[in-house]
């Protein structure tokens, strides 16, 4: 199960909105066919396990390792559990149950009904651990939520608007390598999210130019749709949605979502509603200390990576405080990692 979960990781960033699993298949006490779920619409983690195995005959006497149960359902592919039962495997060792309505048991009684030997809840917090996005989406009925941002040496994580005007130019907090690891975490989301003011003043592509993979789906908070003229976020090279409460159709662009919102209520409630509807699994939110301060305020996050860089502004816009302490810390040169978890 520990091969099967190291596996599944290959698929972080290319599976969604369905989970990244991991398949291992043993026989004799030896792998003879490894798999983890191909890129939305292609082919599932015992899929390519099974098909993997040069020896389909060892089949009959095999166990099949997976983290997550066999899908029961039909969608972009047939479901595992019958492909796993007509090649008569006999035993089949689950991580987790599967929360998804649609499955939630019914894969396990279908390879039961098969003949099949089914045990589960192996490695079941690990599997938990890695699946996490997955079963926030549908447990939840939220994306995972996962707060970026990074501050100065004394805690700023903005310069005051008049050093900015006094000298017009790209305050980096960061280390080029701190700024690569940022764009690897957006490769492995499905949707990046910030605030109007960020737009305005930076400009951002909220791209992955710095790696490689798929570029996350924009959402951006904009009340009164102040973002007008040649702003990155407007594009339409990535889809993006703007969450706004200008309800007038005739101000909108074409090739861009709008959804309206009420920004004197529940806001990091309203937007996680509206992502769950848009089925986007995970978050990453870059946005500035208003935004970020806004769910942490509500208690809707999972995750807040925070680096701290070796510079200081004096003065500026304070970088919002995490209510728990610090998982763990690591180095990335000069800059300090620093990861919470709300959980």
């Amino acid at each position: 199960m520990t091969r099967a979960i190291q596996l599944a990781k290959n698929g972080l960033g290319t599976t969604y909105p369905n989970p990244m699993v991991g398949c291992v298949i043993v026989h004799q006490e030896k792998i003879i066919g490894e798999g983890y779920t191909s890129p939305y619409g292609g082919p599932h983690a015992e899929v390519n396990a099974i098909r993997s195995v040069a020896d389909t005959s060892l089949l009959k006497t095999a166990s099949l390792y997976v983290t997550l149960e066999p899908c029961s359902h039909f969608g972009k592919t047939p479901p595992c559990a019958d492909f796993i039962s007509t090649y008569g495997i006999p035993k089949v060792i689950i991580g987790l149950l599967d929360p998804h309505e649609k499955v939630a048991g019914k894969g396990i009684q279908k390879l039961k009904d098969a003949g099949c030997e089914v045990s589960y809840g192996i490695l079941e917090e690990e599997c938990r651990e890695h699946h996490k996005r997955f079963l926030t989406f549908h447990e939840k009925k939220r994306p995972y939520i996962i707060l970026k941002w990074a501050q100065t040496l004394d805690g700023f994580i903005a310069p005051s608007k008049t050093a900015r005007k006094e000298n017009p130019q790209p305050y980096w907090i960061t280390n080029l390598y701190s700024r690569q690891k940022v764009h690897q975490w957006r490769s492995e989301e499905q949707a990046i999210l910030v605030g109007k003011n960020t737009v305005l003043e930076d400009n951002p592509k909220l791209d992955i130019r710095h790696w490689t993979g798929k570029n996350p789906f924009r959402v951006i908070l904009d009340r009164s749709l102040k973002i007008k003229g040649k702003y990155h976020i407007l594009d339409k090279s990535i889809p993006t949605l703007i969450l706004t409460e200008v309800a007038d159709p005739s101000t909108y662009l074409t090739g861009i979502e709008y959804r309206i919102i009420d920004f004197t209520r529940e806001l990091a409630k309203q937007i996680c509603n509206i992502l769950w509807e848009f089925n986007l699994t995970s978050v990453i939110i870059e946005g500035g200390s208003q935004t970020l301060q806004t769910f942490l305020d509500s208690n809707l996050w999972d995750e807040a990576r925070v680096f701290e860089g070796t510079t200081s502004f004096a003065k500026g816009i304070k970088a919002p405080e995490c209510p728990i302490k610090g998982l763990k810390s690591e180095n990335i040169g000069a800059d300090i990692l620093k990861t919470y978890r709300n959980d």
